[in-house]
């Protein structure tokens, strides 16, 4: 029975955990920590098993994050989500997957915890203020405050996508390829005059250490990396000796077309784009081996 009960919501636990945290490895850790809390109470004096797994899972994620936000300060480089191929809780729903994408879940970094807890409580699970308020240890109107402060922020640094799926698709083969071939004036045709570049290597991987603003250092960036010698430098920093296996074609991650490049199966980087009005306006590269290890090229067991 205590199993039962707790594997009947352990998908909604761990899809809260990874919203509030942006990594599938700490959100294990919070639903384990969870699930032993669990198992120690007395569940028939739990009226909500749902309400009361919920404010367990969600309180450790709001610690857990806090922690991770000092450490984080001494991060090399600029850190970005841990991507996930497999989503949490069903989010491949329409009304779930648009709060895992990759995209938001780097502008929730900016939130502070309680902000980004009240934030993925309400708007990705619909929970009442008040339960939202007991969760967090807020009164209620202070609860509608920090909810409404996370949307305004949301709002205001989110590009709304105005594509669907398979023109994303379309666009993310196109910089894949473009990449690859080092065609600067394609890559430049595709990015939008404002666009970013963020790379995440975590001080595991050569990428840059800052984030690259503007058409035309992002093209001229992209446009370098597949010269040889800027591939095998890559290469060896992420512990592989040759340029034998290499391999790139699109993947799913977070509900969305993202290019990758592998080396015998193994995704070395993840290239995730944020498109609007047809432009690429923001380009999220991924390459800490430590945020890939769960991901498999397509067709790969």
């Amino acid at each position: 029975m205590t199993t039962d009960v707790f594997e009947e919501h352990r998908s909604l636990l761990t899809g809260a955990a990874y919203r509030i945290l942006g990594t599938a490895a700490d959100a294990e850790d919070v639903v384990q920590e969870a699930w032993l809390r669990w198992n120690a109470v007395d569940q028939t004096a739990v009226d909500d098993p749902r309400a009361y797994l919920v404010t367990i899972a969600s309180r450790l994620a709001i610690d857990r994050l806090r922690s991770a936000r000092s450490r984080r300060e001494s991060y090399v480089g600029e850190w970005l989500p841990e991507p996930v191929s497999d989503l949490p809780d069903g989010a491949d729903h329409a009304e779930l997957a648009d709060t895992v994408e990759y995209a938001l879940l780097v502008v929730l970094e900016s939130l502070s915890p309680l902000e980004r807890a009240v934030f993925v409580l309400r708007e990705a699970f619909q929970f009442p203020y008040s339960r939202i308020a007991e969760i967090i240890g807020r009164e209620e109107a202070a609860t509608r405050q920090l909810a409404r402060r996370a949307r305004d922020h949301v709002r205001e640094r989110r590009h709304r996508f105005d594509t669907d799926k398979e023109s994303r698709r379309r666009i993310t083969e196109r910089f894949l390829r473009a990449t690859l071939e080092g065609d600067l004036d394609g890559l430049t045709a595709l990015l939008a005059d404002d666009a970013v570049l963020v790379a995440d290597g975590g001080g595991k991987a050569r990428s840059p250490l800052r984030i690259l603003h503007g058409v035309r250092r992002v093209a001229g960036f992209l446009h370098g990396v597949a010269q040889g010698r800027n591939t095998r430098r890559f290469l060896a920093s992420v512990g592989l000796t040759g340029i034998e296996g290499i391999d790139s074609g699109i993947t799913e991650v977070n509900g969305a077309p993202a290019g990758y490049v592998a080396v015998h199966g193994r995704i070395v980087t993840l290239g995730i784009l944020d498109v609007a009005d047809g432009r690429i306006r923001s380009v999220y590269l991924v390459s800490n081996p430590d945020k890939l290890s769960r991901l498999r090229t397509p067709g790969t067991p």
